[in-house]
């Protein structure tokens, strides 16, 4: 089979190879193996070419976290049956990501497709959607006359918060930078928009507000525009950590949490259990199929561009999400 290997440290075209004779995974005990159909590309996979990722495994590895396609084998125990088209989170963490004509996918996070879901939605749809329900749903319990701040919302993730958002009723105030970045969020649904190239986040998020600050940050940024939420939070807010697209992590400081009253909350999908994936996953159907979410996807690239989309994706040239046609799945 072919498959793209992360080979050394560095730039997608400087590391990745091409491995056209690549032996097929083998599914152990909690794993099924996966005929791709589509992938989806995510700041963690470059991330994990320039040895910036946490979850990076040992070299040479293939990347690539999300996928959709046919269940081809199954490991001991599986749920999953050979032939099921499932969406749902690779073996990446363990060398075997969505890269390739075959990959490794978690049992416990495969999950359903609805028939008329494209491919290449359905490939970015498990983690950006998933991270956002267990960001908003779960663990902020966004209520529906509060108030969300989604930093990076024209991102690949930060749609699915926008999105989300809105579903459950908050107020939905959309930072991102540039005007068309800025229109994308509009068209999003978003209820107001900060150019972060023109605007202080946190004086114009205070603005929209009345002085009162948000309720709940989607903080999948970091940095300068971490510090800069704090600033926004409301008393009794919650500020969620998703990710670091600045380059490092947002730093809670204690005592200003202390003295403004509000929480730094850490957001991870995995740990929950089937059924909970299963019925956050049923949820989330729902409110595709009422068209209150919609996977945008910018671009979708041939296998052999994974290289170039990853480069497009590190100049931050991408609005949306960006996926990797691999093969159409079998009938």
């Amino acid at each position: 089979m072919r498959a793209w290997r992360i080979e050394s440290v560095g730039e997608p075209a400087e590391v990745l190879r091409l491995v056209e004779d690549a032996a097929l995974p083998v599914p152990g005990p909690g794993f099924v193996r996966v005929r791709v159909a589509a992938a989806g590309i995510g700041l963690p996979d470059l991330l994990m070419c320039r040895d910036a990722y946490a979850l990076t495994p040992q070299r040479p590895f293939t990347a690539g976290q999300e996928v959709v396609g046919r269940v081809t084998a199954v490991g001991e125990g599986a749920h999953r049956r050979v032939g099921e088209r499932v969406m749902g989170v690779t073996g990446f963490f363990v060398g075997h990501g969505g890269f390739a004509d075959e990959c490794l996918m978690l049992d416990d996070f495969a999950l359903s497709v609805p028939d008329a879901m494209s491919d290449v939605e359905a490939a970015a749809f498990a983690i950006p959607y998933h991270t956002a329900f267990v960001a908003l749903a779960q663990r902020a319990k966004l209520a529906a006359d509060e108030s969300l701040l989604v930093l990076g919302a024209s991102g690949g993730i930060g749609q699915a918060a926008v999105q989300l958002g809105k579903a459950l009723g908050a107020r939905v105030i959309a930072v991102a930078g540039g005007e068309e970045k800025c229109a994308f969020c509009r068209k999003l649904g978003a209820d107001d928009v900060i150019d972060h190239q023109r605007d202080d986040i946190a004086e114009a998020a205070r603005a929209l507000t009345d002085g009162n600050g948000v309720d709940v940050v989607w903080d999948a940024v970091g940095g300068d525009a971490f510090d800069a939420a704090t600033r926004a939070v409301a008393s009794e807010g919650r500020v969620l950590l998703i990710g670091f697209a600045s380059g490092r992590w947002g730093t809670p400081r204690p005592q200003h949490m202390a003295t403004h009253n509000y929480s730094v909350v850490g957001v991870i999908p995995s740990g929950y259990s089937r059924e909970f994936r299963t019925d956050a996953q049923r949820r989330l159907l729902e409110l595709w199929s009422d068209a209150q979410l919609r996977v945008e996807v910018s671009e979708s690239r041939p296998f052999e561009e994974l290289p170039a989309a990853l480069a497009l994706l590190g100049r931050g040239d991408v609005m949306g999400k960006l996926v990797l046609r691999v093969s159409a799945p079998p009938d």
